[in-house]
């Protein structure tokens, strides 16, 4: 995962013909469209779909069913059934789940070059990203969590008198899961694989803006051997999400989207029933740049760390801070960096950057970069959508932004960059956390000490020094403030997906 998002920041068409990427598939045929139950297909019970548009064309891709409230019923009984202690997913052995993930990885990789297509005619990112990281990088998160099957336990406990104790941690139950439109397959993993590690069953929302690969995972896993029930797949609008959300049977509920929709999931789990939640939300982070750094690399990463998927990453570097004394040079080479980004035909493999997921999120952005206009930001380059066919915007820079313009308060979730200027340590370390949101940060300077300083100062969930978005199955990922609470990876992971149960035991004693 780390080496493949690497690669992929690579400048040139020389990291996208290495001989372990396959041609894409520009048009894959599309298999499965249905709501996933028990292991079967299924039509709606409302009888509608709706269409999954290519937002490089903006043409109708295939019809989907659109999965309701009857819809949610029916996913949740199965998974609750297959939750039933003495179930066969109940008595599976540890080691036996950990199998059928691998297995589930397996496959993934199989297919990984025709799973790449669907996503990149289903989200638009491009098909060398698609493959690189999002495929591979879930076959690699799928494998961490089957390795952790059979080794998340509890503990023998001492305590006084006569008595053994122990904990078991145990699996929590039906987990609802809404998954986001900018990672599709990846969040799908991201949520499936720590919740099946752990021995609970699943009722999963994609989001309608790109279902087909989780749709496509389903089969995948019922050709892997998990049995009827543990996995179950509702696609679907607002209802098909508020009936998990709000469902008396579902345990523990994990969103990644927006700290808007977060928090009215926040409310709603809290209405009927206590449920465990896990948000992944928003956010507007802070990239450090200081001065002492290599400028080229830097203004390489930070451009990597703001247009790497269109700009639609929740902890983009949004924000970019550079320190005074080499902020004109480095804004002039953000700016020639930004327009020599290959924007284009996500098939083709020498494209960077592809289009946004839909029309509504392209006119939002291109709203956004208008209003940094109207505050007096200065635009370097970019600010217009580019080409008249399908939902691209063209790389754009901004500079001399101030803090209060609302490009610099507001997530914009598309490829525009903020160039950002300050003097020193403190002030910078305020300015960095005057937001509502804490999901991730940066660092970029060779003086260890002031690196310190400032991670110490930094209020984000992550912090990445002299490189940016670096993610590993092992290291845990989640926010502060309004971007959210829990962990998802890493050990941490597991937490959301199991319970503590503490068992004390009397010891017999020898009769006098």
């Amino acid at each position: 995962m780390l080496r493949a998002i690497r690669k992929i920041s690579t400048v040139g068409k020389r990291c996208y013909s290495a001989p372990a990427l396959p041609q894409p598939k520009p048009n894959p045929e599309i298999l499965y469209t249905g709501v996933f139950i028990n292991n079967e297909w299924h039509k709606s019970k409302s009888g509608d779909t709706f269409e999954t548009i290519n937002p490089a064309t903006g043409k109708a891709i295939t019809r989907v069913e659109k999965g309701g409230k009857a819809d949610v019923e029916a996913a949740v009984a199965a998974a609750a059934q297959a939750f039933k202690l003495g179930s066969p997913w109940r008595t599976t052995d540890a080691t036996q789940r950990g199998r059928l993930l691998f297995k589930l990885a397996d496959l993934i990789e199989r297919d990984a070059a025709y799973i790449a297509s669907l996503e990149t005619l289903d989200n638009g990112k491009p098909y060398s990203m698609a493959y690189m990281v999002d495929v591979l990088g879930s076959a690699n998160f799928m494998r961490y969590y089957a390795g952790w099957a059979d080794k998340h336990h509890g503990k023998t406990i001492p305590i006084d008198g006569n008595y053994i104790a122990y904990t078991r941690h145990e699996p929590v139950g039906v987990c609802g899961q809404i998954i986001p439109w900018n990672f599709p397959l990846m969040m799908f993993t991201w949520k499936v694989a720590p919740a099946l590690a752990m021995g609970n069953t699943v009722v999963l929302k994609p989001a309608e803006q790109t279902p087909l690969t989780a749709l496509y995972l389903a089969q995948l896993a019922k050709e892997a051997g998990f049995p009827a029930g543990v996995l179950n797949i509702v696609p679907g609008f607002a209802e098909a999400g508020e009936a998990i959300v709000r469902h008396p049977l579902v345990d523990k509920l994990a969103f990644t989207g927006s700290t808007e929709v977060g928090l009215k999931i926040q409310q709603l789990s809290g209405v009927d029933k206590l449920k465990r939640t896990t948000l992944e939300l928003g956010g507007k982070s802070p990239n450090i740049i200081l001065s002492d750094v290599d400028i080229p690399s830097a203004v390489e990463q930070a451009h990597q760390g703001l247009f790497f998927n269109q700009g639609q990453v929740c902890c983009a570097g949004s924000r970019t801070y550079v320190e005074e004394k080499i902020y004109d040079e480095f804004v002039e080479r953000s700016v020639e960096r930004a327009k020599k980004r290959v924007v284009g035909n996500p098939f083709d493999l020498t494209t960077e950057q592809g289009p946004q997921v839909d029309e509504s999120q392209m006119k939002k952005i291109l709203e956004m970069i208008q209003s940094g206009v109207n505050d007096g930001a200065s635009l370097g380059v970019g600010g217009q959508r580019f080409g008249d066919q399908g939902y691209f915007v063209q790389p754009t820079v901004f500079y001399n932004v101030k803090d209060d313009h609302r490009i610099a308060r507001e997530e914009i979730f598309g490829p525009v960059q903020q160039l950002i200027k300050f003097k020193n340590l403190d002030e910078i370390i305020d300015r960095a956390n005057d937001s509502n949101y804490g999901l991730a940060a940066a660092v970029f300077s060779k003086d260890i000490d002031k690196v310190n300083y400032l991670v110490q100062g930094l209020r984000a969930g992550t912090v990445w020094v002299n490189c940016y978005n670096v993610f590993s199955p092992s290291v845990p990922f989640g926010g502060y403030k309004d971007s959210g609470h829990g962990r998802e990876l890493g050990e941490y992971g597991l937490r959301q997906y199991s319970e503590v149960k503490s068992v004390v035991m009397a010891t017999p004693q020898k009769n006098s």
